[in-house]
């Protein structure tokens, strides 16, 4: 009887553990759903569901996970609480629905206008929400499809689409995806967005700015933009501290990006000076295995700023092909500007750029560069024939190294060195100070038309950059 009773105990106490074990769980993840056909004095579950973003957000509370029903909702989404590291909060589409968040109807007032705003908030996620139409004729108001800004941290925008966010003002402002650390952030995460069909003035479509520390931007689709792609900034004033005023510690990795040009964009009028990837005065940011075509710049790292550097910047195993301008610059366009110091370009194919014949060539090396390495990558000329460019005579102790430059026959290769041109290859090895294992050599990619470029297996240029 004893044993029996020490037995009916231990299950007493497993069924009590179980069902504070539920309760808890219950408690940490909550549900909230909004729907077009909802009542905001509903009590916000599936089967009665809030009406507006407003509700909701002034509903969840860390641990919820708000699921937005189908349908368009004509209202902004302010976030109006954090979340935490086990409890976050997240806004949702249901089941993959079809959820439209749109800018037509919305007030327009002077300074900024966002459809999602998160200032001052942690460990938020935005996932599954078209963003679209909010536009302005106001020179003095900036519109934006996602702003985060303030100390936010924590932060995971995903699987989005963010599209005609568009400013008509000739000196209008307008953005895709803004981040504005006003504050210290860090953790932030732009995961498999679509970012397109924007008018941006002097603006960008996914951009970070001021006191960031940490971020990831990863697998977006940036296409049909009037000026930059992704800009990472450093030194404009927006953060509090000067001191941290800049990005840094981040990974820029397998985005894909074309039609990106600030051609025709009042702001520029006929300059093609828009990067699909662009780094102006960041700091430690790896860029890697992106792909950018038919766009004006395809990866820039510099400062804008004088004696400001974009510093430790790896620019690493892209495919840069078919850009107006350049395929990859650093260096700042004219004297009064910083430069490019301590990065690395190393494995990128840079294929067939500067096509609108702008002296641009593959690689352009503009003021102010200084020890950084450019090693083992494929460059093969546009209709300029120029390869690496470097119109400037401030290039101090820059490395090339185990360069493969594309010959082809019939056709003769240029390069530009300290202001010198040279129509020999070994006069501009020389030059240069490039190794010895520098070639210009036919890389055999395996099929060029389709932009195929991977080698052959018996190709010399493949065992060269290895």
């Amino acid at each position: 009887m004893k044993r029996m009773y020490f037995i009916m105990l231990a299950v007493i106490a497993m069924i009590v553990i179980l069902v504070v074990l539920n309760n808890t769980n219950t408690k940490n993840v909550q549900a909230i759903f909004v729907a077009p056909t909802g009542n905001d004095h509903n009590e916000g579950s599936k089967s009665k569901p809030f009406r507006t973003l407003i509700k909701a957000a002034s509903e969840a509370k860390p641990g919820t996970t708000v699921y937005i029903r189908k349908g368009t909702y004509h209202e902004r989404l302010v976030i109006r609480h954090s979340g935490t590291k086990s409890k976050p909060i997240k806004f949702k589409a249901y089941k993959n629905e079809k959820v439209v968040l749109s800018g037509k109807g919305v007030d327009h007032l002077s300074g900024d206008t966002a459809l999602v705003t998160i200032k001052n908030k942690n460990f938020v996620t935005i996932m599954g929400l078209s963003i679209q139409d909010l536009t302005t004729n106001l020179a003095d108001e900036t519109v934006m499809g996602i702003y985060v800004t303030g100390s936010s941290s924590h932060i995971t925008l995903e699987n989005n689409h963010v599209q005609r966010i568009k400013t008509f003002a000739d000196d209008g402002n307008a953005h895709g995806i803004a981040i504005y650390g006003t504050g210290p952030m860090n953790d932030i995460n732009i995961l498999n967005n679509t970012v397109e069909k924007l008018k941006l003035g002097a603006s960008e479509s996914i951009v970070l700015n001021g006191n960031i520390d940490g971020f990831r931007v990863e697998n977006n689709l940036v296409r049909y933009t009037d000026n930059i792609g992704i800009d990472l900034i450093g030194y404009e004033g927006v953060s509090h501290d000067k001191d941290a005023d800049y990005v840094r510690n981040g990974v820029v990795q397998e985005n894909k990006m074309y039609e990106v040009t600030s051609f025709g964009n009042p702001a520029y009028g006929e300059e093609y000076s828009a990067g699909g990837i662009y780094v102006d005065g960041g700091k430690k940011i790896t860029i890697k295995k992106n792909t950018i075509f038919n766009s004006d710049i395809g990866i820039e790292a510099t400062s804008e700023h004088a004696n400001k550097y974009a510093e430790n910047i790896i620019i690493i195993d892209n495919i840069v092909y078919n850009n107006y301008y350049t395929g990859i610059s650093i260096g700042g366009y004219d004297e009064n500007r910083g430069g490019t110091i301590h990065s690395t370009i190393s494995k990128n194919i840079v294929y067939r750029n500067d096509i609108k014949g702008l002296d641009g060539g593959q690689i352009l090396l503009q003021h102010d560069i200084k020890n950084n390495v450019i090693e083992k990558n494929i460059l093969s000329a546009g209709p300029s024939r120029l390869f690496i460019v470097n119109d400037f005579t401030t290039n101090q102790k820059n490395i090339l190294k185990r360069n493969v430059f594309h010959k082809e026959k019939g056709k003769s290769g240029l390069w530009v060195w300290k202001e010198k041109e040279y129509t020999s290859f070994s006069d501009f090895k020389a030059a240069s100070k490039s190794d010895a294992k520098s070639s210009y050599i036919n890389p055999k990619y395996n099929n060029e038309d389709n932009y195929d470029f991977t080698m052959e297996k018996d190709s010399l240029a493949k065992k060269i950059v290895k």
